[in-house]
C-alpha cells in the first residue's frame, strides 16, 4: 500500500462530491520540477510554475520555461510503473501518427517517454492548441453548450477512426483504468468474479459486503442481452474518459486538442461513446436531489449527432449504446474502489465510490428520471 504524502498548504484538489479537498498526492513544487525538468533536454529552464492541476488522482502542474510552457504530471508508481504509463503513450502515439491533435510527449535524455524517480512516475508534454476551458470544473459536470457537445462526438468518432490498426493487448492489472470485461461476458457476475479476485485488496475491502448479491440484482436488472449485443462490436483501443476537461477547445467551438489518456484500454466503440453520455449528460454531483432530474437528453443526442457525421450507427447500435449507458461504469467504479482501498487505504473514500457510484449510479438509471432519460437518447435511433 502506498502512503499518500502530506500536501502542500493552500493546493485543493476536486473530491467525490461539490467541495474542494486536501489532496492525497502533493503538488510539485519548484525543486522536484528543476530535477525532473533536467532529465528533459527539450525543455529548457525553469521559469515559473503557472498552475497546479485540481485533478485528485495525480499530480501536475503547468511550467513556463525558457523553451515554452509544458505540463509536468507525477503518478505515484503504485498507481503508474513506467512500463505502465509506457502501454498509454504508445496508444497515445499511435493516434497522432493518424492525424489525432494530441499534446507532444516529451523525451528524457535516453530517449524514454516516462521518468522514474523516487515514489514517482513522470510523464512531461508540450502544451498543445486550445483553450482550457473546463480546467477548474470537476468530472461529470456537464458541457457549456449544445455546440460543445456536437463537437466533442465529432471528435470522439475522429479518435475512433485512428485507433484502428492499434493492435496491442489490454492493459496489463492496474488501478484507475476503464477495462471491459465484465459487460461482455455471457455470465457478467462471473467475469465480475473473476474481476474482483484479480485484485486483491479490492477482494478484501468487498469481503465484508454483500456485494455478489447487489451486483446480480443490477445485472438481473439492466444487463440482459448485452452481452449478444456486444459479440460482434471490433475491440478497439479507447480514450474512456471522454469529458469537457480532457479537451481543449478552439475558438468557433471544435476540438482543437484531445489528452488524458489515462483510463484507455482496449474496450470497444460503442462503449466509449455511452462513457462519453454517462460523463457528460448526466449531472452525478447533484445525485440525490429532491426529484434526481439530473439529466440533459439534448446533450446526450447533440454527442450522438456530432459521432454520426464521422463514423455513422445503425439503428441497433443506437440502442446498445442506450442499454449500456446504467453499467458502463461499472468496472472504472471497482479499479477506483481499488484505489482508495489499496493504494490509498481510505475505506471510507471506497465505501462511498462503492454505495454512491458503483451501485447509486446503476441504481439512478432504474428510477422513473433515469428511464425517461434512456427513453429519449434512444430516440436517437429513431430519427
Amino acid at each position: 500500500m502506498a502512503k499518500a504524502a502530506p500536501a502542500s498548504t493552500g493546493h485543493l484538489v476536486h473530491g467525490m462530491g461539490t467541495a474542494l479537498e486536501t489532496p492525497a498526492w502533493p503538488m510539485i513544487e519548484v525543486g522536484e520540477a528543476d530535477a525532473v525538468l533536467a532529465r528533459f533536454p527539450a525543455a529548457g529552464r525553469i521559469e515559473r510554475l503557472l498552475w497546479h492541476s485540481p485533478r485528485p488522482f495525480s499530480a501536475a502542474t503547468l511550467i513556463d520555461t525558457t523553451r515554452g510552457q509544458f505540463l509536468l504530471k507525477r503518478h505515484d508508481r503504485h498507481v503508474r510503473s513506467a512500463a505502465e504509463l509506457s502501454q498509454e503513450h504508445a496508444f497515445v502515439s499511435h493516434l497522432a501518427a493518424a492525424g489525432i491533435s494530441l499534446p507532444e510527449i516529451v523525451r528524457t535524455t535516453d530517449g524514454a517517454s516516462t521518468l522514474s524517480m523516487g515514489e514517482g512516475t513522470f510523464e512531461l508534454q508540450r502544451r498543445a492548441a486550445g483553450a482550457d476551458l473546463y480546467r477548474d470544473r470537476p468530472s461529470w459536470t456537464p458541457f457549456l453548450s449544445y455546440v460543445h457537445a456536437h463537437a466533442a462526438g465529432v471528435a470522439l468518432a475522429q479518435v475512433h477512426q485512428a485507433s484502428r490498426g492499434f493492435d496491442a493487448p489490454v492493459r496489463t492489472v492496474q488501478p484507475l483504468v476503464a477495462s471491459f470485461t465484465i459487460l461482455p461476458a455471457s455470465d457478467p457476475m462471473a467475469a465480475a468474479e473473476a474481476y474482483v479476485a484479480a485484485r486483491p485488496t479490492l477482494a478484501a475491502f468487498l469481503a465484508t459486503l454483500p456485494w455478489r448479491k447487489e451486483l446480480e440484482l443490477l445485472f438481473e436488472a439492466l444487463a440482459g442481452g448485452l452481452a449478444a449485443r456486444l459479440a460482434d462490436q471490433p475491440s478497439l483501443w479507447t480514450h474512456n474518459d471522454w469529458h469537457p476537461s480532457n479537451l481543449l477547445w478552439a475558438a468557433d467551438g471544435t476540438v482543437a486538442t484531445v489528452f488524458d489518456f489515462g483510463l484507455s484500454d482496449r474496450t470497444c466503440a460503442l462503449h466509449d461513446l455511452a462513457t462519453a453520455i454517462e460523463r457528460t449528460a448526466v449531472e452525478w454531483l447533484r445525485l440525490g436531489d429532491d426529484d434526481d432530474a439530473i439529466a440533459d437528453p439534448a446533450a446526450a443526442l447533440s454527442l450522438i449527432a456530432g459521432y454520426v457525421t464521422i463514423r455513422p450507427l445503425s439503428c441497433a447500435e443506437i440502442e446498445t449504446v442506450v442499454r449500456l449507458l446504467p453499467l458502463v461504469h461499472i468496472e472504472f467504479a471497482l479499479s477506483e474502489i481499488a484505489y482508495f482501498a489499496g493504494v490509498l487505504g481510505d475505506p471510507a473514500a471506497a465505501m462511498h465510490a462503492w454505495d454512491a457510484y458503483a451501485i447509486g449510479h446503476a441504481q439512478w438509471f432504474l428510477s422513473a428520471p433515469g428511464q425517461d432519460f434512456l427513453a429519449q437518447v434512444g430516440t436517437a435511433a429513431n430519427g
